[in-house]
C-alpha cells in the first residue's frame, strides 16, 4: 500500500436508515488535512477554538475533552495507515471531534476510513455517531495489532537463522510502535470514562450510556492485548539478541576450524618443499607421487577439521 500526502478535503455525511452515508449537505463534516482557508472557516465560521483545531492535527497531542459554550470538543488517538516505507514503525495520529447540537465536525490529518468496522446498534443521533467513531478507532487498533503480531512472528523466524542486526532492529521498531499504541489506547480509555461520567450533562441517553459501557470494555480488551504484545516483545528481546550473537559465534567457530584444517597440511607441504619431496619419493612416476601426497594432505586437513570441531563442541558443553 502506498500512502500519499493527504490533500485538503471536505467530506460530508448524513444518517440514513441507521447508517452513515455520504451526502453533499449532511450535518457530519470531515475535514481532511484542512488548508489555511478551511482552518479559518472552522475557527471563525464554526466557532472552534484555534488550539483545539491545531491539537486535532498534532500527532503528539494527548487526548482530552473540553466543553465549549455551544459544542463538545474531543481529541482522540487513532492508528495511522501503515505502508512499507514506514519500515515496521506503526504511527498514531490525533483526531478532533466537535459535537454541536445539530452538526458534527471531524478534523484529522490523513484521509482514513473513519466509519469502518461493524457495530451492533442503529445510529439514530449524532451521539450515536460519536460512539461509532470510538468503536471504529478500537477496530483499527485491533487490526493493526494483528499485523504487528504477524510481523513479529515472521521476524522471529528470520532472527533464528540471522547473523546480522537488521531483523533485530525491526523488532525494536515494532516494540517502539507498541509503546505509541499503549499510550494512545490509554488516552482513549480516559476519554471514554469522561464521557460515561458526564453522560447526562453532555446529553447522552441511557441507551448511549449502555453503548459506552460496551465500548469501554472493548477498549480495555484492546489495551490488555497491547500490553501483552509489548511485554512479550520487550521480555524476549535480550533472548533474540543472544540468538543473533550465538549464530555469529557458530560461524566464527566453523571458520576457525577450517583455517586450522588448511594450515596443518600447508605446514607439511612447506617443510618438505618440491625438491625434497622428489628426492624422498625417487619415483619414476612423479605425477602419481604428487597425487598420493595431495590426497594425504586432504585427509590430514579433513581429519584436523573434524577433530577441531568435535573439540570445540566438547568445550562448549
Amino acid at each position: 500500500m502506498i500512502r500519499v500526502r493527504a490533500l485538503p478535503m471536505l467530506k460530508r455525511y448524513s444518517l440514513d436508515n441507521g447508517k452513515v452515508v455520504e451526502s453533499p449537505d449532511g450535518p457530519i463534516m470531515a475535514y481532511i488535512s484542512p488548508d489555511e482557508a478551511e482552518r479559518k472557516e472552522l475557527v471563525e465560521g464554526h466557532g472552534i477554538d484555534r488550539h483545539n483545531l491545531e491539537s486535532s492535527l498534532d500527532p503528539d497531542e494527548m487526548g482530552r475533552i473540553e466543553s465549549e459554550s455551544d459544542h463538545l470538543a474531543i481529541i482522540l488517538k487513532r492508528p495511522r495507515n501503515y505502508c512499507s516505507a514506514d519500515n515496521f514503525l506503526f504511527r498514531v495520529i490525533s483526531m478532533g471531534v466537535f459535537l454541536f447540537d445539530s452538526k458534527m465536525i471531524i478534523v484529522l490529518a490523513d484521509d482514513l476510513s473513519i466509519f469502518e468496522g461493524k457495530h451492533g446498534f442503529v445510529l439514530k443521533s449524532l451521539h450515536d455517531v460519536l460512539i461509532k467513531l470510538v468503536y471504529s478507532i478500537i477496530f483499527h487498533f485491533n487490526g493493526h495489532l494483528k499485523v504487528i503480531n504477524m510481523l513479529s512472528d515472521e521476524l522471529e523466524h528470520k532472527i533464528n537463522s540471522s547473523m546480522e542486526n537488521k531483523y533485530l532492529l525491526c523488532m525494536f521498531t515494532l516494540e517502539k510502535s507498541l509503546v505509541y499504541f499503549l499510550n494512545a489506547v490509554n488516552s482513549n480509555a480516559a476519554q471514554v470514562e469522561k464521557l460515561k461520567h458526564n453522560a447526562q450533562k453532555l446529553g447522552f441517553s441511557q441507551e448511549n450510556l449502555d453503548l459506552l459501557d460496551d465500548i469501554s470494555l472493548d477498549n480495555q480488551q484492546c489495551l490488555t492485548l497491547v500490553q501483552t504484545y509489548s511485554n512479550i516483545l520487550s521480555g524476549l528481546m535480550d533472548a533474540r539478541a543472544s540468538v543473533v550473537s550465538n549464530n555469529l559465534n557458530v560461524l566464527m567457530k566453523n571458520l576457525t576450524a577450517i583455517s586450522i584444517a588448511v594450515m596443518v597440511p600447508t605446514f607439511f607441504a612447506s617443510v618438505g618443499g618440491m625438491s625434497e619431496f622428489t628426492a624422498f619419493t625417487t619415483s619414476r612416476h612423479p605425477a602419481l607421487s604428487y597425487a598420493v601426497f595431495t590426497l594425504g594432505m586432504v585427509v590430514v586437513g579433513v581429519g584436523t577439521y573434524y577433530w577441531i570441531d568435535r573439540w570445540m563442541q566438547h568445550r562448549a558443553e
